[in-house]
C-alpha cells in the first residue's frame, strides 16, 4: 500500500475506538403518553436512556405487555464486544504498519464479518424481547409481537418505534467505507489504472 493508504487504515482503525465514548444504536418511541419522545442508546459495553429516566420509562412500557426489562447484565454480548473492537483496532493497525493488501483484504473481510454477525445478533435479541412475553402480563393481545424494527421505523398499537446507528455507528460505517475505497485504490493502482487516468492519486 502506498503512505496515504496506510494512514487511512490507521485512521479508520482508530475511530473504531470511538465505540467507547459514542452510542453504537439508538432506538427511539413515539407514544401518545411520552409527547416528548424516550430512546435508549445501546454502547459498546451497556444500555443507557437517552434522557435520564427514558430506560426506566421504557421498561415500565414494557412490563405492562410482559416484555423483560432491558438491562446491560441481561445482554451478556455487551461483555465481549469492546474486546472485539479492541482486537479490529489494533488488527487495523497492524494492518496498516505492515501495509500489504493480503492483510487489508483480510482485515475487511472481518470487520464486514463482525459487523453481520452483530446485527443478526441485534435481530435476535430484538426477536427475543419482543416475542417470548410474560402470559400474565396486564395487556395481552392474541398475535401481537412488539419487535422493535432492526433498521428504520415500525408501529406498533400506538407506539412507533424507530431504530438508527447512533453516533458511534455513523463513525464505524464511514471507518468501514473508508478501508473500502482503499481497497479500491489500491487494486487500481496494482492493475496501473491510476497511473494512467489518476496519477494524482498516487
Amino acid at each position: 500500500m502506498i503512505n496515504r493508504s496506510r494512514v487511512v487504515v490507521a485512521v479508520a482503525s482508530l475511530a473504531l475506538l470511538s465505540l467507547f465514548f459514542t452510542p453504537l444504536w439508538h432506538i427511539g418511541l413515539e407514544a401518545p403518553q411520552y409527547p416528548e419522545g424516550l430512546g435508549m442508546h445501546i454502547w459498546v459495553n451497556t444500555v443507557s436512556g437517552t434522557s435520564e429516566h427514558d430506560l426506566q420509562s421504557i421498561n415500565e412500557l414494557n412490563h405492562y405487555v410482559g416484555m423483560k426489562p432491558i438491562t446491560a447484565a441481561a445482554i451478556p454480548e455487551l461483555h465481549w464486544m469492546p474486546w472485539i473492537v479492541t482486537a479490529l483496532a489494533a488488527l487495523g493497525l497492524l494492518t496498516a504498519a505492515v501495509g500489504r493488501r493480503g492483510p487489508l483484504l483480510t482485515w475487511l473481510g472481518l470487520a464486514g464479518a463482525v459487523a453481520l454477525a452483530g446485527l443478526w445478533d441485534f435481530w435476535r435479541w430484538e426477536y427475543d424481547y419482543g416475542h417470548n412475553l410474560n402470559p400474565q402480563a396486564a395487556i395481552k393481545i392474541p398475535g401481537m409481537s412488539y419487535q422493535p424494527p432492526l433498521i428504520g421505523s415500525k408501529q406498533m398499537l400506538n407506539i412507533t418505534s424507530h431504530s438508527w446507528p447512533a453516533l458511534g455507528g455513523w463513525i464505524t460505517i464511514l471507518a468501514v467505507a473508508a478501508v473500502v475505497g482503499v481497497v479500491v485504490l489500491e487494486t487500481l493502482r496494482l492493475r496501473g489504472v491510476l497511473a494512467e487516468r489518476w496519477p494524482w492519486a498516487l
